[in-house]
């Protein structure tokens, strides 16, 4: 069936930022009939964008919306004139302003990117040398385009800091990328893009990898400098409660075709196509069944006072740098544990302490009531067995070199002893769980979507028959869509099978859908755990009550006024503003708390205790001031 084709410039609603700077101004970027091709392992050439046409005015914001595969990204980097490895670009034009960009030479082509477009990636850490100062290379493009001598460059770029508000603007580009926090590193990046004044500038999911109190922050600034310098946009995304705080209209991909355009207010709330209907529905995650739990006498997963760290251990038996600091918490049979928190906080690592992976400097980790010994080394094959590890990245966590039937079969072989022909059929059971088609079983990484790669992760980790699952991130690199797909087969397989998750995250709507108890951990400690209705419910600690209200929402005009709250970010890695990743004594949130009292919350540790609604949390303050703070 043939997909009628959208009006391409439908009027535009009210939208966030100003339309009528741009209502009747003439297109900066027009793409017309655009084809994009790829070849296949058989040399064979086949369409992964099909006659896409759309324009974007000069002001304007346009977003490129879809799933992953969509072709969004292709799409975008279409417009520079640019075609991944074994891509090309088969017919149809882009033109920006007077200039043809598929009719450039490599020269033309050269000169246009980084001057007339700029390109923000998604990831800022992989743009950045990190051998070289970020001054030295936000500057770059200016110097090498000619559009500044060195010293007007580096004018421009503190400038810039400051727009991007940037902590300490003009000494920020003496630093180095590792001594810069990772959303410092993406407003950078932004800064890089935009030294030259481009005339357009490609968003590519920006802030996908930020958690929400960082991406707020991004986004906020983003915005400002858009606004302030008349910038033209193009946003690739598949989040569509972002898109909708800085787009003026969105531009609906799916399978290399447009399936929808209109402007933004339009598109979130009265989408025409279904598959659009689809993109919010996912987009808003609801609460998954809980499955019954098993009655035992004992938790599945206890953890009691648990601090770790790197750099050996100081005179008191801590870590030199220390991560986690005393947390504890148990996990029941067949029920899924949240840990949520920002980048850094120390999810990770307790991942990876309670899988062996890393030892602990002091407390305990039991299971079944029987302590587990710190290290892979010391535990047992059957230890080993009965506690799995999903990791986020699944491209890094999949050996390229090896099939999908070679990655399910070493656990099956290694804790089961299975061969021959009792392997292989095992092996096709996995990918029935996971539901995958068998025909997989001889791919190779390469050759599998992202979200299949997942799966297959997942099913790697069902080989061994796990009594638990620690999903680290699981679903953060992952589009809306496919996201939603693995929350439902993990519950399905908890169901079923009776695994329990824990399950780390910085996507507060997700463990909200999915997790039964949930635990916020700040810079290693643990600030708030309880159930999901009783963390449903004020009182909250300060920095659960920050991570709600930095949720961002699909509606319009939602960032200008997101949060009271996130006015008192402190970025955490800012140590000229006070801010630390880890104080041993008194609360850590304290320099971003809007609560806190000055000789009591830099100075004692918070105690912990019990809401009447069933929550723990750590907090000199007391509930009704706490409730204050939802209130406001």
């Amino acid at each position: 069936m043939t997909t009628p084709s959208p009006t391409l410039n439908a009027p535009l609603s009210k939208a966030p930022l100003a339309p009528t700077r741009f209502a009747d101004a003439a297109p900066l970027v027009e793409v017309a009939n655009l084809k994009v091709v790829a070849r296949g392992e058989d040399g064979r050439e086949f369409p992964i964008v099909k006659d896409v046409s759309f324009s974007v005015k000069r002001g304007e914001v346009v977003a490129l919306i879809g799933e992953s595969g969509s072709g969004k990204t292709t799409i975008a980097l279409s417009v520079m004139g640019y075609a991944r490895s074994g891509c090309r670009i088969a017919g149809g034009r882009v033109r920006l302003g007077d200039c043809e960009v598929t009719a450039l030479s490599e020269s033309g082509l050269a000169d246009l990117r980084g001057r007339r477009v700029a390109y923000i990636a998604q990831s800022a850490a992989a743009a950045f040398n990190p051998s070289r100062t970020i001054m030295a290379q936000v500057i770059e493009s200016a110097l090498i385009h000619k559009t500044a001598t060195k010293a007007e460059a580096e004018v421009k770029a503190r400038a810039l800091f400051t727009a991007l508000a940037l902590p300490d603007p003009d000494g920020v580009g003496d630093r180095y990328p590792h001594q810069v926090s990772g959303g410092q590193l993406q407003r950078l990046l932004a800064a890089m893009a935009l030294i030259t004044d481009p005339e357009l500038v490609i968003f590519d999911e920006p802030t996908t990898a930020l958690d929400v109190t960082t991406q707020i922050e991004v986004l906020k600034a983003f915005k400002a400098v858009v606004r302030d310098r008349d910038t033209t946009g193009l946003y690739v995304s598949h989040d569509l409660a972002v898109v909708a705080q800085v787009a003026d209209r969105i531009v609906v991909l799916r399978d290399g075709a447009i399936r929808e355009v209109g402007a933004t207010g339009q598109i979130i709330e009265a989408p025409r196509d279904d598959y659009t209907r689809s993109l919010i529905a996912a987009a808003e995650p609801q609460p998954r069944a809980a499955a019954p739990l098993r009655e035992t006498p004992a938790p599945l997963l206890e953890v009691t006072n648990l601090s770790a760290g790197y750099g050996g251990l100081n005179a008191d038996g801590m870590p030199h740098f220390p991560i986690l600091d005393a947390v504890g918490f148990r996990i029941q049979r067949g029920s899924t544990l949240g840990v949520i928190g920002e980048s850094g906080c120390g999810k990770s690592t307790l991942a990876r302490v309670v899988a062996g992976l890393m030892p602990a400097a002091r407390g305990a980790v039991t299971l079944d009531g029987r302590p587990l010994p710190p290290t892979i080394a010391g535990r047992s094959r059957e230890d080993l067995r009965r506690i799995q590890i999903v990791f986020q990245m699944a491209d890094t966590a999949l050996n390229p070199a090896h099939s999908v039937s070679k990655a399910l079969s070493r656990p099956l072989t290694f804790y089961h002893g299975l061969t021959g022909a009792v392997l292989d059929r095992r092996v096709f059971e996995l990918l029935d769980l996971v539901k995958l088609p068998r025909g997989l079983a001889d791919r190779k990484p390469g050759e599998l979507s992202g979200g299949q790669k997942q799966r297959i992760n997942l099913a790697r980790a069902l080989a061994a028959e796990p009594d638990l699952i620690l999903c680290d991130e699981v679903t953060s690199a992952l589009d809306t869509v496919v996201a939603a797909a693995v929350l439902d087969l993990l519950v399905e397989l908890r169901r079923d099978l009776g695994v329990s998750y824990m399950f780390i995250s910085h996507d507060l709507k997700t463990v909200r859908a999915i997790c039964d108890d949930i635990m916020v951990l700040y810079a290693g400690r643990k600030v708030q755990a309880g159930s999901r209705e009783a963390m449903a419910e004020p009182p909250s600690h300060p920095y659960a009550d920050l991570l709600t209200a930095s949720v961002p929402e699909m509606r319009m005009g939602w960032l200008e006024g997101a949060g009271a709250h996130a006015s008192n970010f402190i970025d955490p890695a800012d140590k000229t503003k006070g801010g630390k990743l880890f104080s041993r004594s008194g609360c850590a949130f304290y320099p971003r708390c809007p609560l806190g009292i000055a000789g009591t919350c830099d100075r004692e540790r918070p105690p912990l205790r019990v809401t009447p609604q069933g929550s723990e949390i750590a907090c000199h303050r007391s509930d009704a001031d706490l409730m204050s703070l939802t209130a406001r």
